[in-house]
């Protein structure tokens, strides 16, 4: 059976959109100048500063006598109350599912925000299961929380689950990377953005979450040897957004991916495990299609 495997923040769930909500209200509440939520929205890195160090900035900016806790409970609160799930991602999870595949939530994080996310949202009851990095004891990109998100969505890891897999994500350090070093195939949003990352890149890129939905179903309706003769375009020499250059030297393909799966899990030396995330399997060609168009067609990245 088909597993989709999908971040949670700026993914499934607008999150920053919730945050520059919570901070409007923070700076009114507070009495603080409403012209700082860009100086909030920058420090905030997208999710990926530590609480800690955002609220302890705040707390120092505006010499607020409130505890960290006080702040971090109000953060907490008010973002949740924010954050709701578009209908537009409801409605293509909705899609995913009745064409055949299995949902799961893969998100970093602490357990209690993030899990009160998915059932305030109401998607716990959308998908088949779900991993949080602080329960889970592992992170992204680590292949372990992908693993575990497969096995708890009871997906035997053989020789082929990653083969009938994808992540859809918008983080490249995170979600893209860790799909990378799994050996799955991948949809980073980009949010119009250019791609970051100069030794990887996801095999689509998608502007929203319900186009990268429509395009991995697309794209697996696509038969393996016309997916494999798909190749990238030359692109001018630093070009802006240009497509991440090939890996010279490296395997790739379903046939690398494949090999490498068929090792038992959990039968692997640390050693083992450590040469495999050091070996670089490239994905499939980048491609996209429009939500409604199902045809494939080569494009840089971003």
């Amino acid at each position: 059976m088909p597993l989709l495997l999908l971040d949670l923040d700026n993914t499934l769930l607008p999150r920053d959109f919730a945050f520059r909500a919570w901070a409007e209200g923070f700076l009114s509440e507070f009495g603080l100048p409403p012209g700082d939520l860009d100086w909030l929205a920058t420090i905030d890195g997208g999710g990926y500063v530590p609480r800690s160090t955002v609220l302890g900035a705040t707390q120092r900016r505006y010499g607020l006598d409130h505890s960290m806790d006080f702040l971090l409970a109000h953060y907490r609160r008010g973002i949740n109350s924010h954050i709701s799930c578009p209908s537009s991602h409801l409605e293509a999870l909705g899609a995913a599912r009745t064409a055949g595949w299995t949902l799961a939530i893969v998100s970093n994080g602490g357990t209690g925000p993030q899990v009160e996310k998915i059932r305030r949202t109401g998607l716990g009851a959308l998908v088949d299961g779900w991993v949080v990095s602080e329960e889970a004891g592992c992170a992204k990109p680590d292949p372990l929380i992908f693993e575990i998100a497969a096995q708890r969505c009871g997906i035997a890891l053989t020789a082929d689950w990653t083969a009938q897999s994808w992540v859809v994500g918008d983080h490249a350090p995170a979600d893209i990377a860790g799909a990378e070093a799994t050996g799955l195939r991948s949809v980073w949003l980009h949010h119009g953005r250019p791609w970051p990352e100069l030794g990887y890149r996801p095999t689509l890129s998608a502007g929203d979450f319900p186009q990268a939905v429509a395009m991995v179903l697309a794209a697996s309706t696509v038969p393996e040897r016309e997916r494999e003769a798909v190749r990238l375009p030359a692109a001018p020499a630093g070009a802006a957004g240009a497509a991440v250059p090939a890996v010279t030297g490296v395997p790739g393909g379903r046939a690398a991916r494949t090999a490498r799966a068929a090792r038992p899990v959990a039968g692997r030396s640390v050693a083992e495990r450590s040469a495999e995330k050091a070996a670089v399997v490239k994905p499939d060609p980048v491609i996209t299609a429009a939500t409604s168009a199902p045809p494939v067609t080569p494009v840089p990245v971003g």
